[in-house]
Parts: structure tokens; C-alpha cells; sequence
């Protein structure tokens, strides 16, 4: 299994109001990424949502991840996700920028895709009814390794159009281009993300044995993929949880039962009515009661709703992640009760005791798939016109 860290511009209570505290949390979240680099993470995700006060103010992560990127040597960086709804923004956007990322990181970008968070966050763009995203999603997957491979491309389809042919720049830093990811909630979209070989982002809302069934049906889905919608298939389920990891096992646990632990689940519960939660989930700002004792902490590390303890107990907790077919496995920092101090500590300690006993191989999983990348379109779709060029100028890269 690999490893990696998710960040939300996360800003809970009177803080979202503050300029001066929103600003040290995007400090804050961005050292997160920088010292998980230096500490044998391979993975930082970034969100990317829009007006869901509280829980995610990371509207724009590509400055943020141009930042980071250029601060850091070895950890890969993605959107988490990028909604692709054409009423949102055009999708040469989307192609652009990706291209773009893939540049600016040394072919570190990880492009992770989805609808969106919910009817609120996609209310904000006029967008009224969630459903009519997964459509839009499914037209402009498809299309994008289309604009990062041709020269002329040209598009008339239901939710966007290309009228005439247009070069779409920058390319990917080739060969290959960035993996691509979609978000799943939905028992079908683990099925159809194989299907289409690309990873798949899930969403610890349940047991993690409860993920089993829509793990194994990615699997045999992707086994059987032979034409992606890419130039290669990211054979991949990430799954995000939440972990306390400390040399000191009894103030890991003092931590997770701190007050109001389980206030940033009532915020997902809130805002993301695109994805399926039990009954029993609190939505904010209903019942938002903690752990609670230590039977109860005990039972949520069991059933696998979060790892928690010293780095050899943590390490046997993830064995579950394992049995249930994870290949990476992202946590959401900051999670409930830790302080920050207390997440550069776990960092460290997880990055150093426990990602060696998993992640035996120093190249990105992404990395090696990107390797056997081939081209599934022809670099014009038109007749080219005979042009010659009397000249360049002297400081032309290729002349």
C-alpha cells in the first residue's frame, strides 16, 4: 500500500469568519504537505470546493499545488477533486490546466475527477439539479485525453462544444499524461471506474469491510478493461480515513477522545448528498457528541473508522485496509482534536515507523502505470495544409 494526505482548507467554528485565522490555516495545511514530502508520503491531495463555509474554504488548489510542488521533491500532488461540470467552467479549462500541473510538478500531478460535492456547492454556479452532473461528467472524461493528444481538436456534443479545430495547450509533459481519478460514492461508480481504467477516490462513510463488495467489483472491472479512457490504466482505490499515530500510545488515545471529535464527518454529512450515508450519520449541527470512552474509541478502531495508538498497533490496524484490496490509503488532516504540532509529530512518526512496513517500493505506483502509456488518438484528425516558414528567430528552443 502506498500513502498519502488529504487537505481541505479545513476551518471549523468562528475561525471561518477570520481573515487572519483563514490565512494561517492555508500556512498550517501547506506545511502538512511539506513535511509529509520529507517523510516517505508519496501522496497530497487538495480540494476543491466552493462556498461550503467551515469545511472546505480550498476553492483553488492549483496555486496552492503550484506552491507546494515547487517546494517539494518527491511527493505527487492532486486535485481532490476537480468537479467537471461544464456549466461550471469549460473543459479546455480543466485540460489546461492539468497539462499545465503536469508541467510545473516534473510529472508529479495526479488528476482526480468527480461531480462535484453536492447540490450546495453546485448551487453556487447555477447548477440546481445534482444529478445532471453525472452526465456532464461522463461526456468530458472522455474528451480531455482527447485534447491533450490532438493538435485539431474539434467538439460538438450535449453539455459543451469546440466549433472549430483548436490546438489545446499545453500538452502533458509526455510521455503519458496525468493519472486519472474519479470520486466514488455510488456502489455502480467503483464498477464503472474500472471499467474505464482509471483510479477510484473512496470515502471511509461506513466499516471499512463495508467497501469489500465495491472494491472487488473495481477489480474484476479493471482486470478486464482493455480500452481506457486514457493513454494507460491506473489500476488503483484510494481510500481517505482518518489517523492519531504517536510513539506515545496513551496520549494517541487522549487525543481521539477529545470533545466534538466527529465534527468534520457532520460537516461532510452536511454538504455531500451526492454519496450514500448510514442513518445514524450526524449532520451538522445535530449530534456532534465525540467519541465518547474508551469502549467505544476501541470499537471505531475495530470496525476501521480510524487508526489510532503507537506506530506497531497502528500498523496491524491497517492489515484491514489491506484485506479489503486498498492501494492507497489517504488521511484528512487536520482530523478532529489534533492540534497542529500534533499532526507535524504524527507525520513524522507514521511517515518514518509505519509507511516502510507497506510501501516497499520507491517509484508511484501512477508513475510505473504512466510508463506503459500509449496514444489512443492521431495527432490530426484533419488534413494538414502545406505551410513553410521563411524563418525562426535565433533564440527558437528547436529550429
Amino acid at each position: 500500500m502506498e500513502f498519502g494526505i488529504f487537505i481541505n482548507g479545513y476551518l471549523p467554528g468562528p475561525a471561518s469568519r477570520d481573515s487572519d485565522a483563514e490565512h494561517l490555516m492555508f500556512e498550517r495545511e501547506i506545511e502538512f504537505a511539506l513535511t509529509a514530502d520529507r517523510h516517505n508520503w508519496k501522496y497530497a491531495w487538495f480540494g476543491e470546493h466552493h462556498a461550503l463555509t467551515e469545511y472546505s474554504h480550498l476553492s483553488a488548489p492549483e496555486p496552492v499545488m503550484g506552491y507546494v510542488a515547487a517546494k517539494t521533491e518527491r511527493i505527487h500532488i492532486g486535485t481532490g477533486i476537480n468537479s467537471l461540470s461544464p456549466r461550471k467552467e469549460h473543459p479546455v479549462r480543466y485540460a489546461e490546466r492539468a497539462a499545465m500541473m503536469d508541467h510545473l510538478t516534473d510529472r508529479r500531478f495526479e488528476w482526480g475527477t468527480g461531480r462535484g460535492a453536492g447540490s450546495h456547492e453546485m448551487a453556487s454556479f447555477n447548477i440546481l439539479d445534482k444529478d445532471s452532473t453525472k452526465a456532464e461528467w461522463n461526456e468530458v472524461i472522455r474528451e480531455i485525453p482527447r485534447m491533450w493528444e490532438q493538435r485539431d481538436y474539434m467538439y460538438a456534443g450535449t453539455s459543451f462544444t469546440v466549433p472549430t479545430p483548436h490546438n489545446i495547450l499545453p500538452k502533458p509533459y509526455g510521455p503519458g499524461h496525468p493519472p486519472i481519478w474519479v470520486a466514488c460514492g455510488n456502489p455502480g461508480t467503483f464498477a464503472q471506474a474500472g471499467e474505464m481504467g482509471i483510479g477510484a477516490i473512496a470515502f471511509n462513510f461506513e466499516p471499512v469491510f463495508g467497501l469489500k463488495g465495491r472494491i472487488d467489483a473495481y477489480k474484476e472491472a479493471v482486470a478486464s478493461c482493455t480500452e481506457p479512457v486514457g493513454q494507460f490504466i491506473n489500476d488503483n482505490v484510494m481510500l481517505t480515513n482518518a489517523v492519531i499515530c504517536l510513539n506515545d500510545r496513551d496520549r494517541a488515545r487522549q487525543i481521539a477522545l477529545r470533545q466534538c471529535r466527529g465534527y468534520l464527518y457532520s460537516l461532510v454529512c452536511l454538504y455531500h448528498d451526492t454519496i450514500p450515508k448510514p442513518d445514524y450519520a450526524p449532520t451538522w449541527p445535530e449530534g456532534i457528541a465525540g467519541v465518547g470512552d474508551e469502549a467505544t474509541l476501541d470499537l471505531l478502531i475495530d470496525e476501521g473508522w480510524l487508526l489510532c495508538g503507537e506506530p506497531d498497533e497502528v500498523a496491524e490496524q491497517l492489515s484491514r485496509y489491506e484485506a479489503v484490496g486498498c492501494d492507497q490509503v489517504t488521511f484528512g488532516l487536520p482530523s478532529d482534536s489534533m492540534h497542529h504540532e500534533e499532526v507535524l509529530e504524527m507525520l513524522e512518526v507514521f511517515g518514518s515507523k509505519v509507511i516502510p512496513s507497506f510501501d516497499h517500493d520507491p517509484v508511484h505506483s501512477t508513475t510505473r502505470m504512466r510508463a506503459t502509456a500509449t496514444r489512443r488518438f492521431p495527432e490530426f484528425a484533419f488534413d494538414v495544409p502545406d505551410i513553410s516558414v521563411p524563418g525562426l528567430p535565433e533564440n527558437a528552443i528547436i529550429s
